[in-house]
């Protein structure tokens, strides 16, 4: 008896402490309080640098996906949890013929060991802080291909840093993934927004471009950056993108998992190239 009336005590004990773990700035909602001039840097972070662009430099190459407020909260959705709509860790796979066999879409994300990949993860599912996604401040941590499915919706693959302290086998490991998985529909590649592109990212960038891969770059820890470090590095970015690539996303991406700037804005684009959110007059 005891038992019974404790039981509905104990799961509102647990969903306080999962509602405490949830980020102040997780959802909209939550930051739509903020002076205009920080909810728009949150919202689209390239708008904090435009201050600073030349006149000759046009400001649609960096809005080229630009959603609307509503679309951002359509976006958010997915991204929430309901009884209906779970979102999880599945599984992981140290091989390509241990990883599952799922219809969804599928978006990898890839990157140097700690350029903030797992944490960048970690504040896409802040609205579900029940997944488990781990975060190490000991770079190479990922050792596996991490599957986290989100519903029906999509799966998102958390791959192995290249780099210092990569598994040995990490090309054995990701070429036959990158190279065979029929439903990867994107790969997010990370560049440190203090390092910039290293040689190694070079090496992703040619594997992506060598397998004829659809990917984005993805600029991490803007947080720690200065604005006109940051601002040289998107022109930079650009302008490899434009003259170096041929299947990278044209805009590359801002973020901070520590601020959550450029956190929404990056979630609709991956709603939208699952095919989960059809938007107007947007490249993807």
């Amino acid at each position: 008896m005891l038992r019974t009336k404790a039981l509905p005590l104990l799961q509102t004990h647990i969903a306080g402490l999962v509602a405490q773990r949830v980020h102040q700035l997780a959802s909209i909602k939550h930051m739509c309080g903020l002076p205009e001039k920080r909810r728009q840097a949150l919202l689209y972070p390239f708008n904090s640098l435009e201050e600073h662009l030349s006149s000759q430099v046009s400001q649609e190459e960096f809005k080229i996906f630009y959603p609307s407020l509503e679309e951002l909260r359509q976006a958010e959705t997915l991204f929430t949890p309901s009884s209906k709509h779970s979102i999880d860790y599945s599984t992981s796979a140290v091989r390509f013929d241990h990883v599952p066999l799922l219809k969804q879409p599928e978006v990898c994300f890839m990157g140097r060991s700690n350029v903030g990949k797992s944490s960048l993860i970690r504040a896409l599912f802040s609205l579900a802080p029940e997944v488990d996604v781990r975060v190490s401040k000991t770079p190479g941590h990922t050792k596996k291909l991490n599957f986290f499915t989100v519903g029906k919706a999509f799966t998102l693959v958390d791959m192995p840093g290249y780099g210092y302290n990569a598994p040995r086998d990490f090309v054995e490991m990701v070429e036959p993934y990158l190279l065979d998985r029929q439903n990867l529909v994107r790969t997010f590649l990370l560049v440190d927004g203090g390092a910039g592109l290293q040689k190694a990212d070079l090496v992703a960038v040619e594997m992506c471009e060598e397998f004829n891969l659809p990917y984005v770059l993805v600029v991490t820890k803007i947080d720690r950056t200065r604005q006109g470090t940051l601002l040289a590095l998107t022109l930079q970015l650009r302008d490899f993108i434009k003259n170096q690539t041929s299947t990278c996303f044209p805009q590359p991406f801002l973020v901070s998992s520590v601020q959550f700037s450029g956190i929404y804005l990056l979630r609709c684009f991956i709603t939208h190239v699952t095919g989960n959110l059809q938007l107007n007059a947007k490249q993807s």
